[in-house]
């Protein structure tokens, strides 16, 4: 007997009759009497003997239903769980991120995802860049919201983006008063940067060309969301990512875009080697709304 042979057999003993059983999985009389005959021919056993116009179980079958009935609480068991992985009601998700992408971007994101998976497991982690793929790769994360590349042959690209640079200041700087910031704007000024040693402070670098020499760079930070804190105390001029400053979520700081050629990768990635879930699809799909629109 197969899986539907038995759902119309269970059905007839449980409602007691062809025309209850039709009614209690939605389908005609005549479909349950075909496949309960069926069930019947594949069983090898006399399933039921008709007294008085009414289908009587016979020992067999009562013993049959036993089983049958153990079986398909687990049948239903699986049909439950399909459709909260589906619905979202028992999924995970478990992000790793760069810094700037957590305070507006991906925070966004996770806010609109639990409109449409109220009860998802969720956890976020805010990490160097080189943790991201140490965290995709042992899959410790499910997906990786980075800036800068991350390339390695186990890791894909599941979507790409590109910032470009702003300068921000506090709204009593002098440099407040323009509307767009150039590399010679900065000269004699302390400029918060990053470490040369980064592929972000490598980006500075080409960015700010050969003003650079006669900023005052005496400040570091690894971090554009870091920056912006400092920027807002007052120690420096900061000049980030577009992610980290995305939202206006800093008050007290005024923000002016910084002329320059350079951008920044931003990418969603992924195990290769890992299926995405549903829920990670969704998180793609909600990022991208959340980056357009800001982008707007």
């Amino acid at each position: 007997m197969n899986l539907r042979q038995m759902e119309v057999f269970r059905a007839v003993m449980y409602a007691g009759g062809v025309n209850s059983a039709a009614e209690l999985l939605h389908v005609s009389p005549p479909a349950i009497s075909k496949v309960l005959a069926q069930a019947t021919k594949a069983s090898g056993l006399v399933l039921f003997e008709r007294v008085k116009g009414r289908l009587i179980p016979t020992p067999e079958a009562h013993q049959l239903y036993a089983e049958i009935d153990k079986l398909w609480h687990g049948v239903e068991k699986v049909r439950d769980t399909s459709r909260e992985l589906a619905e979202g009601t028992q999924a995970t998700l478990r992000i790793v991120c760069s810094a700037s992408l957590a305070p507006y971007l991906v925070s966004r994101t996770v806010a609109k995802l639990y409109e449409r998976f109220p009860r998802l497991q969720c956890r976020v982690q805010v990490v160097a860049p080189d943790i991201i793929n140490q965290q995709l790769l042992d899959r410790t994360s499910h997906l990786g919201i980075a800036l800068a590349p991350h390339d390695h042959p186990n890791l894909e690209t599941v979507k790409a983006y590109q910032c470009g640079l702003a300068c921000v200041m506090r709204s009593d700087h002098p440099l407040a008063k323009k509307k767009i910031i150039k590399p010679a704007d900065l000269a004699g000024l302390r400029v918060i940067s990053s470490p040369e040693s980064t592929p972000f402070g490598q980006t500075l670098r080409r960015a700010f060309g050969a003003a650079g020499e006669k900023m005052h760079k005496d400040f570091e930070c690894t971090s554009s969301t870091t920056a912006c804190w400092f920027a807002q105390a007052g120690v420096g001029v900061a000049v980030v990512d577009q992610v980290a400053i995305a939202g206006g979520l800093l008050a007290g700081l005024e923000v002016r875009p910084f002329q320059s050629s350079e951008k920044l990768p931003v990418r969603i990635i992924r195990n290769r080697y890992r299926p995405m879930s549903v829920v990670e699809n969704r998180f793609v799909d909600v990022f991208d709304e959340v980056w357009q629109g800001n982008a707007r």
